[in-house]
């Protein structure tokens, strides 16, 4: 039954969200850190609509979480308008609302490199996903979340690699997430400034390495935005071939993130309407006042290793 424009009035007291009753949206759900997130507003009571392009992998993860609490999934992809204008328009038939849009699908550029070594079609298909995928969600959903009344939430996922500091070989991929970051500042400040029932935040994902299917991204990509040349030279890498290299690299097996553990963690920071979503700051603190010294004497600022 479609909640009533009223029905979480009192979700914005103390400035505190009440999950429990809510309609989710969830883009890039079917897998990773978006099924964790999925599965934890599940548990809390939320309905789960999950958006992912990849209809296999979208329909098991609907089978898989639908004994938890009511789920269901739509192919989409983020990068086109009418699909997601679809997705959007199927949501607030079917629910009557959309009270949290979360903006977690998202591609690396197919292998890292020198940014001279990315092709043209490295960047569309990573900022296609990554900063306009952002982008058309939010200009689909948000005025509808925003006319409904009702209290509601975007939560934009990006990373420390460009959202703190670059990897410098990670060059499209740093600059995607940078774009995100920066946007969705952007779209909180306006959310706030226009008086709206709504609100953003960002979402560094931190823990350990995450099996989230990011460095094999390339199986989704469309064929229109294959690369014409050799690229970087690098191929995708399945999660057991990046947990041994980064192995190799470091001397030492690295730790894995509890990604159902992570969707609790989010919703935590969601519930509490916290802007920066993200653990062991410290580090990143650190990491920016040294940035901010160095573009104060006008010098290169550091970048981001990612604890390697």
């Amino acid at each position: 039954m479609p909640n009533g424009p009223s029905a979480n009035h009192e979700a914005l007291a103390a400035d505190h969200l009440h999950i429990a009753g809510m309609t989710a949206v969830v883009t890039g759900g079917a897998s990773g850190i978006g099924k964790g997130i999925a599965k934890a507003l599940i548990r809390r009571g939320a309905t789960a609509v999950i958006a992912d392009i990849e209809e296999p992998v979208l329909e098991q993860a609907v089978q898989e979480l639908s004994p938890v609490g009511p789920v269901e999934g739509v192919r989409t992809d983020v990068s086109d308008e009418a699909s997601v204008t679809a997705l959007a328009d199927h949501v607030f038939e079917a629910h009557g609302t959309c009270n949290l849009l979360f903006c977690n699908a998202g591609v690396t550029s197919g292998g890292g490199g020198k940014p001279w070594q990315q092709e043209p079609n490295d960047w569309r298909w990573c900022f296609g996903v990554n900063v306009f995928g952002v982008a058309i969600c939010t200009w689909a959903f948000v005025p509808r979340m925003i006319a409904s009344g009702e209290p509601g939430h975007v939560i934009v996922t990006s990373s420390g690699d460009g959202g703190f500091a670059p990897v410098p070989t990670a060059s499209v991929y740093a600059s995607s997430k940078a774009a995100a970051s920066c946007f969705t500042e952007a779209l909180n400040h306006n959310l706030i400034s226009e008086g709206t029932n709504l609100r953003a935040s960002v979402f560094y994902p931190s823990g350990g390495l995450m099996n989230t299917g990011l460095f094999n991204a390339q199986r989704n990509r469309p064929e229109h935005l294959q690369r014409v040349g050799e690229g970087t030279g690098r191929k995708s890498l399945s999660f057991e071939q990046l947990k041994q290299m980064i192995a190799e690299m470091r001397g030492t097996e690295p730790a894995v993130a509890d990604l159902d553990e992570l969707g609790e963690f989010v919703l935590d920071g969601v519930a509490e309407r916290r802007y920066i979503i993200a653990r062991d700051l410290d580090d990143t603190v650190e990491l920016l006042h040294s940035r901010a010294e160095a573009i104060g004497r006008a010098e290169m600022p550091p970048g981001h290793n990612l604890g390697g």
